[in-house]
């Protein structure tokens, strides 16, 4: 859909200058035309580096019609000492008597790591205050979330954005006892848990759920705690008791948590072919011989069953990959929505780590 854009720039400005500008820009569309309408549904704050703003701008134009009403995008340049904005509001080029034309509105302040710990301050006027509030930043920057956590109720973050699996894991589980936490890195693994949960659905193979006796989890090399996540799933729905996963060659962790009738042998393996974050591939084997696997492939999700006596089945699971827009996304639609298996798995990942 063709869109006009009306576009406030000051320099040197301030927080309350760039809220009056787009009030005033607000009502002049709507006088022009009574069918324009903001779309009220979530303020997003991202806190960028200046030198990948652009990116981070062309994965939130991919997000479509998950789009928050509201983003600002505080770009941070380590040498700026003053704020410079831009305001931008873009609506449908044409609204026809009786239609309504839903107005997009992003505001970038540029400002200076000095900002950043007060930065509730320079964000608190630009909010829409009767939103939901969701703070994002992609590139690091924990003191400005810091500041803005009462400003906001929930936090987007990326586990696998961290190099220490174990460091991501604890400051998602120290955040989540301050906002809602909404994880891309568990959001990855969402194809995944479905079709686990769809294999054991069936009435005849829940008794496997009991059986379960190892777990091998293929991952992107920089995706261990997607890995430790999903462990972290398992354990927290089949009541397993978490004991810490040693570290050895490779970067694989491994060792054995219990289970109600027998231990479960846990082990996550780095991937190196697999080149996008998440999941590469998994296999769960069973007390009784049983073993299913499934590993990404041209399509979907390959799929093979295996029992005691060497008769086996394969078969493709069809889906193609959201993409990392497609995850950013959905994570923008939970964050309007409330996960609760997320903060038990993640108790449960925190466990598997020393």
């Amino acid at each position: 859909m063709a869109t006009i854009d009306t576009v406030w720039r000051a320099r040197d400005t301030k927080p309350g200058d760039i809220d009056a500008a787009l009030r005033a820009s607000l009502a002049q569309i709507h006088r022009d035309n009574a069918g324009y309408v903001p779309a009220r549904v979530l303020n997003l704050v991202c806190v960028v580096d200046k030198q990948y703003s652009g990116e981070i701008a062309n994965r939130l134009r991919r997000v479509g019609r998950y789009h928050p009403s509201r983003t600002i995008v505080c770009s941070v340049d380590p040498k700026r000492t003053t704020l410079d904005a831009v305001a931008t509001i873009a609506a449908p080029s044409e609204v026809r008597e009786g239609e309504i034309g839903l107005l997009r509105e992003t505001v970038v302040v540029e400002c200076g790591t000095q900002h950043l710990k007060n930065l509730d301050r320079i964000v608190d006027p630009l909010v829409v205050t009767d939103l939901l509030t969701c703070v994002w930043a992609p590139h690091g920057h924990g003191e400005a979330v810091d500041s803005l956590l009462d400003l906001s109720q929930i936090v987007l973050l990326d586990s696998v954005d961290e190099p220490d699996p174990a460091e991501a894991l604890h400051r998602a589980r120290d955040l989540s006892e301050q906002a809602y936490v909404v994880d891309l890195a568990w959001l990855r693994s969402t194809p995944w848990r479905e079709r686990l949960a769809a294999t054991f659905d069936p009435d005849t193979v829940r008794p496997e759920l009991n059986t379960i006796d190892g777990i091998t989890i293929r991952h992107h090399p920089e995706s261990t705690a997607a890995a430790l996540l999903l462990v972290g799933w398992l354990a927290s729905r089949l009541g397993w008791r978490i004991d810490p996963l040693f570290a050895g060659r490779g970067g694989v962790l491994e060792g054995k948590v219990r289970a109600r009738r027998q231990d479960v042998k846990v082990r996550l393996e780095p991937d190196a072919k697999q080149h996008v974050r998440g999941l590469a591939g998994l296999t769960i084997s069973t007390a009784s011989g049983r073993t299913y696997s499934l590993d990404r492939g041209p399509g979907g999700l390959r799929a093979h069953f295996e029992n005691r006596r060497g008769e086996t089945r394969d078969w493709t699971i069809l889906g193609a990959s959201r993409g990392e827009a497609g995850i950013l996304g959905e994570g923008i639609r939970q964050a309007l929505l409330r996960d609760g298996t997320y903060g038990p798995a993640l108790a449960c990942a925190n466990g598997l780590l020393r």
